[in-house]
């Protein structure tokens, strides 16, 4: 009898893992809190790597289409100092794709297929060793029992507590998310700013990225070492009061650069959370995790890869495996832990060079991992 597998989740991850099994002709229940695919904005443009993203989409037989779908161009990267001089300008070579973008939204919908989520469906908690399996309790009081629950809900994931303790702590750094729409038609001046990917200026413990979307969308980021309240005495839904202080703390940087926190209409507060470097957990029969569930690191474009590589080779395993379903499970675990543990010592030590009191140090960050 096969397994009766549930991912909780459906973000790249969590989907990735379902579309794998789907692939392989494996039932999976996708369990999502949110209650439609749409429900909520689905963040900024991803790029994803030729050895973790897509290798994971080539698993799920999705390459060529994400090569339709994904953006070489936007591998683009300029860097600013606050003045307003080009320190940095690196273009794609026609051919480039170890790292090209695509939309969140639009790899979602890719992934999404012919799989059938269960929209709506807030896990509250997760009870392994529940007799019959594992138990998985809903926000709305209904509750259903599993043999395999995969959690992939991401940094304050409900499943984490059947296998771990550990919760996200803040790093110190924090991101305010602004955007700009039709921004080629409606503000040219900043769209050649910007370029075709990505801009970053950086400052003494804080910094501005701008990041091209599909469609003239642009999201920018505005970064700064802070404490975790630095904005209680601001209204979050009051964008002058919070434009205000942004432009403050970005004081005396270039006009055009400035442009970018001006034209904002909407601004979202993000503080980043981690988990530690080493964050593992002593095996539970029948629960697991990936993603940032598993090992949140700083948003530095290893998550998301990781997350659907581990998905990918999840699925893989459990469907073409033959022993001992818990030992798949378990050899995974062993595999996920390792690479994830140099990833994140990597991300978290490229957030303390990109928000440091030395912007010299983010421009060799850059140096090192771009390539000549």
């Amino acid at each position: 009898m096969r397994q009766r597998i549930a991912v909780v989740g459906g973000g790249p991850g969590g989907l990735t893992f379902a579309r794998v099994l789907h692939r392989h002709g494996h039932p999976v229940t996708v369990l999502e809190r949110d209650p439609a695919p749409d429900a909520r904005p689905p963040g900024g443009a991803l790029d994803l790597h030729a050895g973790l993203g897509q290798l994971a989409l080539e698993k799920a037989g999705l390459l060529a289409e994400f090569e339709a779908l994904s953006r070489p161009e936007g591998q683009a990267m300029r860097i600013l100092d606050p003045d307003g001089t080009v320190l940095r300008d690196w273009r794609p070579r026609p051919d480039e794709r170890a790292n090209p973008e695509i939309d969140r939204g639009q790899l979602r919908d890719l992934l999404l297929g012919p799989l059938d989520v269960q929209w709506g469906r807030g896990v509250s908690e997760v009870v392994p060793g529940a007799g019959d399996g594992v138990l998985v309790r809903f926000a709305d009081g209904r509750q259903e029992t599993f043999d395999l629950v995969i959690g992939a809900d991401g940094a304050w994931s409900r499943v984490r507590p059947a296998v771990s303790p550990v919760t996200p702590h803040y790093t110190g750094v924090t991101s305010v998310e602004t955007s700009l729409d039709d921004i080629d038609a409606r503000h040219p001046g900043l769209a050649r700013l910007i370029g075709d990917g990505s801009m970053a200026v950086y400052g003494a413990n804080r910094s501005l990225v701008a990041q091209r979307n599909s469609g003239g969308h642009v999201k920018m980021y505005a970064k700064c070492r802070a404490p975790l309240d630095w904005h209680a005495n601001l209204d979050p839904a009051d964008a002058d009061a919070v434009r205000s202080s942004l432009l403050d703390l970005f004081d005396g940087w270039a006009a055009p650069v400035l442009d970018l926190l001006r034209q904002g209409t909407s601004f979202v507060h993000r503080p980043f959370y981690t988990l530690p470097v080493s964050h593992t957990w002593t095996h539970v029969p029948g629960v697991t995790l990936l993603g940032d569930a598993a090992h949140l690191m700083p948003p530095l474009g290893a998550g998301a890869n990781l997350a659907m590589l581990e998905g990918a080779e999840l699925a893989e395993a459990i469907a073409t495996g033959s022993g001992d379903p818990d030992e798949t499970v378990r050899a995974f675990e062993e595999r996920m832990w390792a690479r994830a543990g140099r990833w994140a010592k990597i991300t978290t030590a490229g957030l303390e060079r990109l928000v440091s009191a030395d912007p010299a140090a983010a421009i060799a960050e850059f140096d090192q991992v771009q390539p000549a």
